[in-house]
């Protein structure tokens, strides 16, 4: 047995004009896989890996592609066309992903893209998209740990900051303090984990904290001295925007980093920079 929405190896039961027809069990019974999309070698009773959605005209259909994103998943699309009954977004398939108006936040615009979650709808069986992303967010709590590193979607901006899908699963948000750079929506970042929170809610930075972190940062700011004959313009007056265009890391990490290769007698802070110490 197989579903709309899943993915299975299906046997080649017949051939006619339109393609091949695969057997998915009961309820689909007998799908067509279009002959355009026919793989160059196959046998009768053989198996063929497949997506199962359905076509234009509501009917089960395979496939030999994988859609950019899968029922059960969080992800970003386009947006191909607007109607009446919603927009329909580019998906990678020949028929395009509905996302129905009553699962949008706001309007859509043709090309632009926006996270989405993708699911089958129980009441009509058919592979839609959501906006709701809350909706979707997992009940269950998380088991992270402080400085563990995640995969995160960010999807919404509050006054707080960014929301974000943590690993495809969990929610959470990103501090504006905490970041230094664009963030785009449905651009997947590397974060890590500052808290869990008692709802479940996870707080995150995109600044590794810890002491070997610091260490390393310290190594790349003595060789970009060494690099740069000794001195950097760069220093703890620098604006935030700068120090992590260049380095990667916040204004308060960075100062932490040149205060301790100052206790160590590596650098000299000057009013015009940073100056490697002779010998180092």
């Amino acid at each position: 047995m197989a579903g709309i929405g899943e993915r299975a190896m299906l046997e080649v039961v017949r051939e006619n004009d339109h393609g091949l027809y695969l057997d998915a069990g009961e309820p689909l019974g007998e799908v067509l896989l279009p002959r355009g999309e026919m793989p160059m070698e196959w046998t009768l009773n053989g198996l063929i890996d497949v997506f199962l959605y359905r076509d234009s005209e509501d009917r089960p259909v395979a496939t030999t592609k994988y859609p950019r994103v899968m029922p059960g998943e969080f992800g970003c699309l386009s947006v191909a066309a607007t109607t009446p009954i919603g927009a329909f977004l580019d998906w990678g398939l020949r028929k395009d992903l509905l996302l129905p108006f009553r699962e949008q936040r706001e309007r859509t615009e043709v090309g632009s893209r926006y996270v989405v979650f993708v699911y089958v709808d129980d009441a009509s069986n058919r592979i839609v998209a959501s906006r709701r992303i809350g909706k979707f967010i997992s009940d269950d709590f998380p088991s992270y740990k402080r400085g563990d590193e995640v995969k995160v979607l960010p999807y919404g901006k509050t006054d707080l900051g960014y929301k974000v899908v943590v690993d495809g699963k969990f929610g959470g948000v990103i501090f504006k303090n905490e970041v230094f750079s664009r963030v785009d929506f449905g651009e997947e970042l590397i974060a890590y984990v500052k808290q869990v929170r008692g709802d479940g809610k996870i707080d995150l930075s995109l600044q590794r904290k810890g002491g070997q972190e610091r260490e390393d940062l310290e190594e790349r700011i003595l060789s970009e001295l060494r690099r740069r004959d000794g001195h950097w313009r760069l220093c703890d007056k620098s604006p935030p925007e700068e120090i992590y265009k260049a380095l990667g890391v916040s204004k308060k990490v960075f100062k932490n980093a040149l205060g301790s290769l100052f206790r160590k007698k590596k650098i000299l802070i000057e009013d015009d920079g940073v100056r490697l110490q002779r010998g180092r």
